[in-house]
């Protein structure tokens, strides 16, 4: 598994790549919430290609059309894995504690998380 370390915007950006599959530039301005320059998120795309490693892009016609080369979930694991040693020393326990203390759960969550826990304690 590759290690992926996007910024927000980057995140932003591959949320939409993600979605619609292959993207145009103009794909990318019109499908963000929030206003980003042409230019902005043409460079983005680049670094996403050339630095990141998750995209690729192809010309066609006038257009560069991008694709993702990554999952939104390997970009995810990645990006769990690598705070879960920055911020808690390695800690899965220490990161799970950490968002239960500090968001809200519905009981449809706490019953999903409790199967979950059921399923790993049924594995072992």
């Amino acid at each position: 598994m590759g290690e992926y370390h996007l910024t927000k915007c980057e995140m932003e950006v591959m949320d939409i790549v993600w979605r619609r599959g292959r993207v145009t530039v103009q794909d990318v301005v019109d499908g963000l919430e929030r206003p980003l320059a042409y230019t902005t998120v043409m460079t983005t795309l680049k670094i996403l290609k050339s630095k990141r490693g998750v995209l690729r892009c192809e010309k066609e016609g006038r257009a560069f059309v991008y694709e993702p080369l990554v999952s939104r979930e390997e970009v995810s694991r990645s990006m769990t894995l690598e705070l879960k040693e920055q911020l808690f020393g390695g800690s899965v326990k220490s990161l799970l504690l950490n968002l239960l203390e500090n968001e809200s759960l519905s009981k449809d969550d706490i019953d999903d998380l409790k199967q979950a826990i059921h399923e790993l304690e049924a594995d072992e």
